[in-house]
């Protein structure tokens, strides 16, 4: 480009030349055509030899720079017309350069419009992805509860009554047995406080007794509202003992009402229920939830010495508050155990055999209660598989009293005890639990019953002192086994008065003749080979129950149409009386039996 200007002014200057060049030719050719004119005039007019030679040199030149100059101007045109397509090209570039710039402002139009239209793409796919995932979701839970109607339909675990739910989770049908090494005459259900002393007849006699008795039928209905549920539970078994009950053919045991109760909890944590059913004071499993009472895993319906429990009628009102603790109170029917002990008087009236208009069993006794038993609870869950318990128990005794020369009068006499529970679960195959109740006049509430009270020789009532208490570990390494111990065993203490000429009055008195405990009833002359039952001069009052238990519960089969069960249990029982006078016991030692037991069961549960 630096040379173009340089290259064009050697053009116009040898342009300029060649104008230049031929006018001096023509001079210079007029001047000679004059002088030859003139020559020819003075002489022959012949040209000298060397101005020919330079004329043609000079026409020589003349023509290589004609020829320069020629090459010059096509340069000069080339030039001119490379000029004209750069200036073209220039230009065509420059409007090249503007749709280039209309289409990079079109494009960036097009690609703001474009990122618009993305943006409202991509918010549309999402909506669209949302939308297949609601629908999936959708088309998921239908699936489920087609599943699930079709389950209802065809393996219900409820019946559906007009928005209730009817279940009957919990019933089974049992064949059990037990065979005992000491003969109680009890049946599958071992009265405690009857197991044989050690000398007398019956604990050298075995026994085998096989029944279905223990059977159950259990309906709970549920009906649930937008503030509060409503339960109602009904479970029966056969364990029920009428007048003419009997082993001797049909084997004709009446049904008999476990629990027959009703439950209204409202959503904020308040609970309400009533009927029979188990005490508060029973433990429970889920806060203080009626229905998820927690039992010993026997066979023996009368479950486990120092077992705190009653079945029987209540009100009770819980609250939960917040996630892990709860609060309750209960009034529940009140029944004292017939006055034990020694030398009693009997000037009082505290009870009677049932009346049959009043549809209770003649044969048995009720106390005239003055009140219901009044219990109060509390239960805290810090974490998952912990559950602890404190509780208390308030009872009221009443007599009326007739004594010698004086007016009737009545005799009121509160007692009362405290207990507390705790239940761990560690790593959901091993727990460990313990239980118990300590106070004065709780006897009922120990699964022997031993006593409740004892009287004055005035025929005041006196609350006997007891504790109960129950140990318990269970190994659960699958779903289908279960396997337990339990240690437990009620107590009761001496409680007596001395009067005159060192009488003593109450329960468990030194002076009580033990002196026969250690030898077998022996006929007499007046009847030979008679009275083979009990022990004579052995009939002081029971100290302790003392139970062992080990066995294991095995599902056989698990599945939609029920469970098939069987378990194994062998249990020892210490019963002990306080000592007394007389015979060969040793210093400080009362007459006791024992007995061993094993007992067997083969159940079907219902789905």
């Amino acid at each position: 480009m630096k040379r173009g200007p340089n290259k064009v002014s050697t053009l116009i200057l040898a342009a300029t030349c060649v104008a230049m060049v031929p006018q001096a030719g023509m001079s210079v050719f007029a001047q000679s055509s004059a002088d030859t004119t003139t020559v020819h005039k003075k002489s022959v007019g012949k040209r000298p030899a060397s101005i020919q030679k330079q004329m043609q040199e000079m026409r020589q030149e003349f023509q290589q720079q004609q020829d320069e100059i020629d090459q010059l101007k096509q340069q000069l045109q080339n030039r001119d017309q490379q000029l004209q397509q750069a200036q073209d090209a220039a230009q065509q570039a420059q409007q090249t350069a503007q749709q280039a710039q209309a289409q990079v402002q079109a494009a960036q139009q097009s690609a703001t419009q474009s990122n618009d239209a993305y943006t409202n793409l991509h918010q549309a796919v999402q909506n669209v992805q949302a939308q297949a995932e609601q629908a999936q979701q959708t088309a998921t839970m239908a699936e489920q509860d087609q599943k699930q109607l079709k389950k209802v339909v065809t393996h219900p675990e409820e019946i559906y009554y007009k928005g209730v739910t009817i279940s009957p989770k919990g019933s089974f049908l049992a064949a059990e047995t037990v065979n005992r090494t000491a003969a109680t005459g009890g049946g599958l259900n071992t009265a405690f406080t009857g197991v044989p002393l050690q000398y007398s007849a019956a604990s050298q006699l075995s026994e085998f007794q096989g029944t279905g008795r223990q059977s159950r039928i259990a309906i709970k209905a549920t009906g649930k509202l937008s503030d509060w549920t409503m339960t109602g539970y009904y479970e029966m078994d056969w364990l029920g003992t009428g007048i003419t009950s009997n082993n001797n053919q049909s084997n004709s045991y009446v049904v008999r009402q476990r629990q027959l109760w009703a439950d209204a909890r409202m959503n904020n944590g308040w609970d309400f229920s009533g009927g029979q059913g188990w005490s508060l004071a029973a433990e429970t499993t889920q806060g203080l939830t009626r229905g998820t009472e927690i039992l010993p895993a026997t066979i023996d319906p009368q479950y486990e010495a120092g077992f705190v429990w009653t079945r029987q009628y209540s009100f009770r009102v819980s609250k939960q508050i917040g996630d892990k603790f709860w609060l309750g109170a209960s009034a529940e029917n009140a029944e004292t155990l017939n006055p034990a002990g020694s030398n009693l008087p009997t000037n009082l009236l505290i009870g009677s055999g049932g009346a049959g208009g009043g549809l209770y069993n003649p044969t048995a006794n009720y106390s005239f209660n003055i009140a219901p038993d009044m219990i109060a609870k509390a239960a805290f869950e810090p974490a998952p598989g912990q559950h602890y318990e404190v509780f208390g128990i308030a009872r009221f005794f009443r007599d009326r009293i007739y004594p010698t020369g004086a007016s009737p009068f009545n005799n009121t006499v509160t007692g009362g005890g405290g207990g507390a529970s705790a239940r761990v679960t560690l790593d959901k195959k091993f727990v460990v639990g313990l239980k118990g109740l300590y106070g004065e006049g709780v006897g009922r509430y120990g699964s022997s019953t031993i006593a409740d009270i004892t009287l004055r020789p005035d025929a005041t009532i006196s609350p006997l002192h007891g504790f109960s208490a129950l140990s318990t570990v269970e190994l659960n390494p699958n779903k289908r086994l279960n396997i337990y111990l339990n240690y437990g065993g009620d107590y009761i203490g001496r409680d007596y008065t001395v009067v005159s000429g060192g009488k003593q009055v109450g329960y468990g008195v030194y002076t009580a003749d033990m002196s026969g405990c250690r030898t077998e009833p022996a006929s007499t002359a007046a009847f030979p080979g008679s009275d083979p039952a009990t022990p004579g001069k052995c009939t002081n009052n029971n100290k302790d129950v003392q139970e062992f238990t080990a066995g294991y519960w095995y599902y056989i089969h698990i599945g939609a149409k029920g469970g098939l069960r069987q378990g194994i249990q062998y249990s020892n029982i210490r019963r002990d009386l306080w000592s007394g006078q007389g015979g060969t016991l040793n210093p400080g030692g009362g007459a006791h039996g024992n007995d061993n037991m094993v007992f067997t069961s083969f159940r079907y549960y219902l789905p």
